[in-house]
Formats: structure tokens, C-alpha cells, sequence
């Protein structure tokens, strides 16, 4: 899953923003596979899921682990997988402003959030709603003009209409989906009538804009029996997911992440119906109920966890998520719902600042990188000889501190490696000493992997 050839030629802008986002500490929304070490079981039993949704199942993944230990990186470098699998991805974080569900409409700002950074393969980046509806629509003129009906036919108009009806009607069945289908069709129908106004309306609705049916309807120009709003949002996830085939795609996947949000939501009733949401979500996609999904949330031990406040405070959601017994005797089980981060073994981890090393020099232009091979073992050797880094030390950390160090050493002529070296005292940061919990105290007693015994 990782690049092998870690002297592959990485675009310059891929590799700007890659290190940029690196080095603040931010997961990088491109170029993510260029520095992919390790992961690769979580990977591929991802990946698997992916396999069946495309199949026209639906897969619900927790990808759990502390903060830095890559939960958003995978989230990233699985989202690039399935853009390149022919998939419909969008991602949203949670906040205080945006839940599942919640007072003041904040499931339906994730929801919003989720169709701002709605993403195809032609649109990466995101706001890829518009892109995936007008290549189904161009798809069907194409398939007309190809049968000898020519948009100059006075039958054309009437042939395509009857064909956009006749793809969007299975979607009727479904809760919302005579509005979802309807709005659909106006949307296409003001696409060939080049009708800007009543497309920006359609997109409106969609995208969950309308606070009333009343505006909604004076927008649209037709009565809607419902709009996009906090209850109803994941309705519609459905549904656009159950369309993604209909629209050329393998499916739609959503990612959730930040999910420790919702373990800090302070009034238990809120937190709980968040959680009940959770439910749902996992028994749709689980039971059959959704077709073409994926969804995958990111979270902490804690929001998982947490008898008082954790995923595992909802009976029914621990009852799903918890560990078999057998997972007790220290075996990993990637077929389970939750996907536990280990903590990178100290080679892998020497793999990664290697290979970031060399893209840093990639990037500036040098034949070498500023450190050697040698260096960079010391670098990490002292990374890792930190008070509690055996476990607690992340990937974030030792990437920002590596950057950090190749940038004083460019910009400072007087500095060397060995003095930085040995003058820095590090410590694990306060954020990490706050998450140590009793299973950290029995990963501790576990024996280590021995140090840097893997040739690069």
C-alpha cells in the first residue's frame, strides 16, 4: 500500500502541500500515500469493505486510536483509495457545531459539511455534487444521440425526461425518496433547458439549505413534502448512495471523524441520541438496510471506551463493538466493526523518517538529504528514549520534530545535527499524558520490537 520506491518523484505541489501539512501537525488531504509506512492489514480489510460495497452491500468501520497515531491519515489514504476506485467519498469532523443529531441544527451541519466535501475522482477536492449529477446526464443525452434521437428531434425533450424518470423511480420506495426522485428530475430537466436559476434551487435543496418547505417551494417552483433537516439527514445519505450506481459510481462512502466530540457532549440525553444515531447507522449498513454505503468514523480509546460516557455506555452499541474474549490473548481481529491503531513498531517508524527525509530533500532541491542514515537513527533513538515514548510517542510527533530539525539545520549555517541533538531535553506532551489508561500500563509490560533491524 505504501510507495516502495522511495525514490519515486513526487509532483511538486503534491509534495508542498504534503510536507506543509506534515510539519503543522495536520493530515494532508493529497499525498498521503507517499508517506504511508505500516497499516497495511488495517488496509486491506479497509479495502475489503470497499470490495463489498461496490458489490451493493454496506460496510460501518470505527477506526480507533489516540491522538497522532494516524486515525485521520488512514481516514485520508483510504479516501484516496476509493476516489480511485471509482467511488463517491465525503468526510466531515464532528465539533460542537456539528453531531449527529443535537439542538440548533447540528446534524444537519454535518450534513451539510458532508456535501461541501462530497468528492469524486474528477473532483478530488471536493463540491463534487454538481460534477457526479451532470456526468450521469450527459451519459444519458450521449446514449440518445447514439440511438439516432438528436437533440434538434422534437422528441428528444420527451425521451430524455421519460429516461431520467425511469432511472430515479426505484429510488420512490424509499423513505423521502419521491421528493429526492422529484427534485432530481427538475434538476435535469433545468439542465437542458440551461435554466441556471431552478439548477442553483435544486443544488439548494440537496445540499440541505432550505430551513422551510414554504421557501423551499417558492425556490423550486413545485410543493416538496420534505426537506433535508436534522431528523431526516441520513435518510437522504441513502439515498444519494443507493443513486451513486445509478450515476456510474461503485458507491458512496462517508467518512466521520473527530467522534471524541460527541463523548465530550456534557448532557447525557444529547450524547445518548448521538449514540442511538450511531445504532442506526451500524444496523442499516450491517442488516441490509442500506445498499452502496460505507461509512467509517474515527475516534479515541476514551469515545469508544468509556463506560460513562463512551460508545460503551450505550448497552446496545457496546454489546456490537465490544472485543471477543479471544482478542484477550493479544491477537489482532481485522474482521471486527472496530479497528484498533497499534502503536507503529520502532522499525517502521524508522522507515517513515527516512522516507520523509528524502522527500524534504526532494523538495529542496538536493542531491542528499541534510540528514544521513546514521542520523537518522539517532534522531529517533532520542525520540523514542522520551519518559513513556515505548507507547505513547505518535507519528505526528516524531514528523513535526523531524521537520522542524531539517528546517533549523537549512536555515541556520552555525547549527549541526549533533548539537541540536544534544542539547534537546523532550518529554511526552501533556495532551498524550492525560489519555495514559490500565491498558496502557499492560501494553507497556509487552516485549518490544528490537530497534531499527530492517535495511532501508
Amino acid at each position: 500500500m505504501a510507495q516502495e520506491n522511495n525514490d519515486v518523484k513526487v509532483p511538486k505541489r503534491i509534495l508542498s502541500a504534503l510536507l506543509s501539512s506534515v510539519s503543522a501537525g495536520v493530515v494532508p488531504r493529497s499525498g498521503a500515500p507517499y508517506i504511508a509506512i505500516g497499516r497495511a492489514e488495517e488496509i486491506n480489510s479497509l479495502l475489503d469493505n470497499l470490495d463489498d460495497v461496490a458489490e451493493g452491500g454496506a460496510a460501518c468501520r470505527f477506526i480507533i486510536g489516540r491522538y497522532g497515531s494516524g486515525k485521520s491519515f488512514l481516514i485520508q489514504l483510504i479516501r484516496g483509495y476509493a476516489l480511485e476506485r471509482g467511488f463517491i467519498c465525503a468526510d466531515a469532523d464532528l465539533s460542537p457545531e456539528r453531531r449527529l443529531t443535537g439542538g440548533n441544527g447540528a446534524g444537519l451541519a454535518t450534513y451539510k459539511e458532508l456535501m461541501i466535501n462530497m468528492s469524486s475522482k474528477a473532483s478530488p477536492d471536493g463540491g463534487a455534487l454538481p460534477t457526479v449529477l451532470s456526468r450521469h446526464f450527459t451519459k444519458l443525452k450521449t446514449d440518445l444521440v447514439s440511438e439516432g434521437i438528436l437533440p434538434s428531434d422534437e422528441n428528444f425533450e420527451a425521451e430524455l425526461k421519460r429516461r431520467v424518470y425511469l432511472t430515479l423511480s426505484e429510488l420512490e420506495g424509499d423513505v423521502g425518496g419521491f421528493d429526492f426522485a422529484s427534485v432530481l428530475g427538475e434538476y435535469y430537466m433545468a439542465s437542458l433547458r440551461d435554466d441556471t436559476e431552478k439548477k442553483t434551487a435544486c443544488l439548494r435543496w440537496l445540499r440541505g439549505e432550505f430551513s422551510t418547505k414554504t421557501e423551499a417551494k417558492a425556490a423550486l417552483g413545485f410543493r416538496v413534502s420534505a426537506i433535508i433537516d436534522d431528523d431526516n439527514w441520513y435518510n437522504f445519505i441513502k439515498l444519494f448512495a443507493a443513486l451513486s450506481e445509478k450515476l456510474g459510481y461503485s458507491g458512496l462512502i462517508i467518512f466521520i471523524d473527530e467522534c471524541v466530540n460527541l463523548y465530550k457532549i456534557p448532557n447525557r440525553i444529547s450524547r445518548e441520541a448521538n449514540y442511538e444515531k450511531i445504532l442506526a447507522i451500524f444496523n442499516d449498513t450491517l442488516q441490509g438496510k442500506a445498499r452502496r454505503l460505507g461509512v467509517v468514523f474515527g475516534g479515541t480509546p476514551q469515545f469508544l471506551e468509556d463506560t460513562r460516557r463512551g460508545l460503551f455506555s450505550y448497552d446496545a452499541l457496546k454489546s456490537r463493538l465490544a472485543d471477543s474474549k479471544y482478542s484477550e490473548l493479544g491477537y489482532q481481529n481485522l474482521s471486527s466493526p472496530v479497528i484498533r491503531l497499534r502503536r507503529l513498531s520502532d522499525n517502521e517508524l524508522l522507515a517513515l523518517v527516512r522516507r520523509l527525509s528524502k522527500l524534504y530533500a526532494q523538495r529542496e532541491g538536493l542531491d542528499e538529504p541534510i540528514i544521513t542514515d546514521a542520523q537518522t537513527e539517532k534522531f529517533l533513538a532520542k525520540e523514542l528514549s522520551r519518559a513513556g515514548a515505548s507507547e505513547m510517542v505518535t507519528p505526528r510527533e516524531i514528523m513535526r520534530d523531524l521537520l522542524a530539525l531539517m528546517n533549523i539545520l537549512r536555515d541556520n549555517p552555525d547549527a549541526t545535527f549533533d548539537k541540536l541533538i544534544g542539547e534537546i531535553t523532550l518529554s511526552v506532551p501533556e495532551s498524550e499524558e492525560r489519555e495514559i489508561t490500565a491498558e496502557d500500563v499492560t501494553l507497556a509490560a509487552k516485549p518490544k520490537v528490537g530497534l531499527f533491524d530492517i535495511d532501508i
